[in-house]
């Protein structure tokens, strides 16, 4: 009598998130200066209006209930069921200019209603 075993391939999930290069570097950065040093960064929708969405972005120590967890290089991002629907398709930047610097969203998905 022969038996077969067949295994199911890992299907490795791509982010719904984009995060550069540069923005995970400068989130480990600003991570190892906290004491303690969080678990990962949450990020979330916070509200529409004439300019898009509002985001937001804050340290967590572990993940809720119902969080979908992703790793990027090692930088776990943590993003809530809700958010995770008008999150997929962003790209998260970290960008220095003369201006100043800082972290920038970039959603496709967002199309202005105001006149």
């Amino acid at each position: 009598m022969s038996t077969t075993t067949t295994t199911t391939p890992e299907v490795k999930k791509s982010n719904p998130v984009t995060m550069t290069q540069n923005a995970v570097a400068k989130v480990k950065e600003i991570m190892a200066q906290q004491n303690p040093v969080p678990a990962g960064l949450r990020i979330g929708v916070v509200g529409g209006g004439c300019s898009g969405f509002q985001y937001s972005m804050n340290f967590e120590n572990g993940a809720g209930a119902m969080d979908k967890v992703f790793d990027y290089d090692g930088l776990k991002l943590f993003v809530d069921a809700t958010s995770l629907m008008y999150l997929s398709g962003v790209n998260v930047d970290y960008i220095e200019t003369l201006e100043g610097a800082g972290f920038k969203f970039d959603n496709p998905n967002v199309k202005s209603t105001c006149g």
